[in-house]
């Protein structure tokens, strides 16, 4: 196959990318000299890290012109003859940030890709590589965590706070999950309490002197993730336990974690910060610890004990009304695009 054409979100510059149609082309014996192959991308997220990219705002941009994208899942459709990982057929998601999947199909290399086992739903291998590997790693890399210990969270209704409380229940770790107040506040408590979560508050419930008594009966975190930073974020440090550790992986309300020096002096609590793509560029050498990660998540998905958030889906050519979704104010959905 000499050429073939794809729909691609094309940014030109840091604004909303638009919607072109464009082609891209390669011998077939180029492919094989380049070690690479062709893929046909089957499920694109959209997601507030994919706006941050395109408006400029995020810690990695691609080179301009650049496709849209982090997260989805591709199936392999040729492959060059030097490729020994990868076969026509199999699933594969990409190892690294800024690879572009807002597109239909692409030319890669096999060494920017990680195949997926073919018996998970699609939409939770398209959505595998960023949010429920952040929790995995969180949740083993920081505290030594053991069943009967407890966790705090805000963001807890968001994509990674959703993975924490499932991939934390089946540990048998508890979770303490901090959400804002909304309209549809019982409806969503109950929702993450299916998903496995053991309590849930609002961030003014988490500020009142009832909290204490919480305690009783519930060990104090050793763990605190926050996702959000300001007020929230110095909430979650007054609960956790002496010798404690706060991480920090997300700013969704764009204002610094402030820390109090009781915190520091008398509980000497650890604050820490988690990149999930700075690991995965840390350990890119170290196959096993991907594969073993990817591996154990796809076990909790085939068991029930892991699943996405209430997705929507909208084409391609609709993707502002994507990036609108993605951004909407006490959003519980993952937002995909298709074809």
């Amino acid at each position: 196959m000499a050429s073939f054409k794809c729909r691609v979100l094309l940014a030109h510059c840091h604004s909303t990318p638009s919607l072109w149609e464009g082609s891209e082309r390669m011998d077939l014996i180029e492919l094989k000299i380049r070690s690479v192959l062709q893929l046909t991308l089957l499920k694109k997220c959209c997601s507030p890290i994919e706006k941050s990219m395109a408006e400029g705002t995020y810690a990695i941009l691609p080179s301009l012109p650049a496709v849209g994208g982090n997260e989805g899942v591709c199936q392999v459709m040729e492959v060059g003859d030097k490729v020994k990982t990868l076969k026509v057929g199999d699933w594969v998601i990409p190892r690294d940030a800024g690879l572009g999947t807002w597109r239909t199909a692409a030319v890669l290399k096999a060494e920017d890709l990680v195949p997926l086992p073919k018996d998970i739903p699609l939409l939770s291998a398209a959505t595998l590589g960023v949010n429920p590997c952040t929790a995995f790693r969180m949740l083993l890399d920081f505290e030594e965590l053991k069943p009967g210990d407890t966790v705090i969270q805000n963001a807890a209704n968001s994509g990674v706070g959703q993975a924490v409380i499932q991939i934390a229940a089946a540990k048998g770790i508890h979770t303490i999950n901090v959400i804002r107040d909304r309209p549809d506040l019982q409806q969503l408590s109950d929702r993450l309490k299916t998903l496995g979560a053991t309590h849930v508050f609002t961030e003014e419930t988490l500020r009142r002197p009832e909290m204490k008594e919480l305690f009783k009966s519930c060990p104090r975190p050793k763990l605190a993730l926050n996702g959000v930073g300001g007020k929230s974020a110095t909430e979650l440090l007054r609960h956790l336990q002496s010798e404690g550790t706060m991480v920090t992986y997300g700013g969704m309300a764009k204002l610094p974690v402030t820390v109090p020096v009781s915190a520091l002096i008398f509980k000497d609590v650890k604050i820490r910060g988690f990149w999930v793509t700075q690991w995965k560029r840390d350990n890119r050498h170290d196959e096993d610890s991907l594969r073993n990660m990817l591996d154990e998540l796809c076990i909790l998905i085939r068991a029930g004990k892991l699943s996405i958030p209430a997705c929507t889906e909208v084409e391609l050519s609709d993707f502002q009304k994507a990036l609108e979704n993605a951004m909407k104010p006490y959003m519980s959905k993952q937002v995909f695009m298709f074809m």
